[in-house]
């Protein structure tokens, strides 16, 4: 039934995946694994996994058998006869598995920048683009002067950095908990596809964005966990590349904004797979939030997040079509699909 979804699902983890593997061997360097607290990648695997399971039974189990030991095994078995199905359990271990692959991936790949495109930078061209869009203004100080830069300064750096733990949540709340197995497919395909396109981003127009090319725009921020993340990539760069720091990785590019791209695809995904219209408002400020952010800070030009917003609406759309969603010229919905509300496709 999900034939199309785990086929795009396998091809882009497995091309991200022969494509690190061969950056590897061209450069003679290692291949990182830039999450490694959590134990080697045999073992993170099926932690992951299980760790998915448990999050749904182990929380559900409890309530239902109000903590009474006896009734804890119906509870359990119940909600696995009706829950965990072989579909079900099919999605979670291919969307946890391939989303791994592709995002140890993307982060290789993206740590091999400077190795493979050389010091070929356009920030110059974004900045002044950034300038011409604005009249002559820079879109940092323009935040700053109407933010302000004490309490703003610390809120945009705290829905920056909200975006590290959403991904992971919302993959797991996906592919565990979605109303119908095809939202999971969607969500899987959708934010996978989104992790290649930023990776081709990268190498389509090496940036290294606003703070690290023009930091003495942000010189009036005060610290922050933000600007110290961003300490901490500049210095992490700058191992990789001068000292020759082994088994870590450099994280710097700016083009595209994947801040922008993933917490837009997670906000059509609200709009089009869940009923809560608080979710819905949430998810549409955090997106917007966000987009400040990148700005305030630095990490990002105006066109990154516009280059990101085409990003999350190309693998929106693919990763509709592929989870079984069907969409007409008008962009409803042409037929009873798992989702009732209208979904925007491109016109002729």
């Amino acid at each position: 039934m999900y034939r199309r979804a785990n086929a795009l699902l396998i091809g882009i983890a497995g091309t991200m995946g022969v494509l690190a593997v061969v950056a590897v061997l061209s450069l003679g360097r290692g291949l990182v694994d830039p999450d490694g607290f959590l134990g080697p990648s045999w073992a993170r695997l099926p932690l992951l996994v299980g760790a998915a399971f448990l999050v749904d039974l182990l929380p559900r189990t409890l309530w239902v058998s109000r903590l009474r030991p006896r009734a804890m095994p119906a509870a359990f078995r119940d909600r696995v006869r009706t829950h965990w199905s072989r579909d079900r359990v099919v999605l979670v271990v291919m969307g946890v598995l391939c989303f791994y692959i592709t995002y140890v991936s993307y982060r290789n790949l993206k740590s091999f920048l400077p190795f493979i495109m050389g010091e070929t930078k356009y920030d110059r061209e974004l900045h002044l683009i950034d300038h011409a869009l604005l009249f002559g203004h820079d879109p940092a100080l323009l935040l700053h002067g109407f933010f302000g830069t004490g309490v703003a300064a610390h809120f945009f750096s705290w829905i920056y950095l909200w975006f590290l733990p959403l991904v992971p949540l919302a993959l797991t709340g996906w592919l565990v908990w979605s109303r119908k197995l095809s939202y999971g497919y969607w969500f899987a395909t959708s934010q996978c596809m989104a992790w290649s396109l930023g990776t081709l981003s990268y190498y389509a127009l090496p940036t290294l964005g606003p703070g690290f090319r023009y930091p003495w725009l942000y010189e009036t921020l005060p610290n922050t966990p933000a600007s110290s993340l961003m300490d901490g990539l500049y210095n992490g760069r700058d191992n990789v590349l001068h000292y020759g720091v082994q088994g870590a990785v450099q994280s710097v590019a700016g083009f595209a904004s994947l801040h922008c791209a993933i917490t837009l695809l997670m906000a059509l995904m609200v709009q089009y797979t869940l009923r809560t219209k608080v979710l819905r408002w949430v998810f549409w400020v955090n997106f917007v939030l966000t987009i400040f952010a990148t700005l305030y800070f630095g990490w990002h030009y105006i066109s990154d997040n516009i280059a990101g917003i085409m990003i999350a609406l190309i693998s929106f759309y693919i990763g509709g079509i592929a989870s079984g969603q069907k969409f007409d010229r008008h962009g409803r919905s042409a037929k009873p699909t798992p989702t009732t509300a209208p979904v925007p496709v491109e016109q002729d």
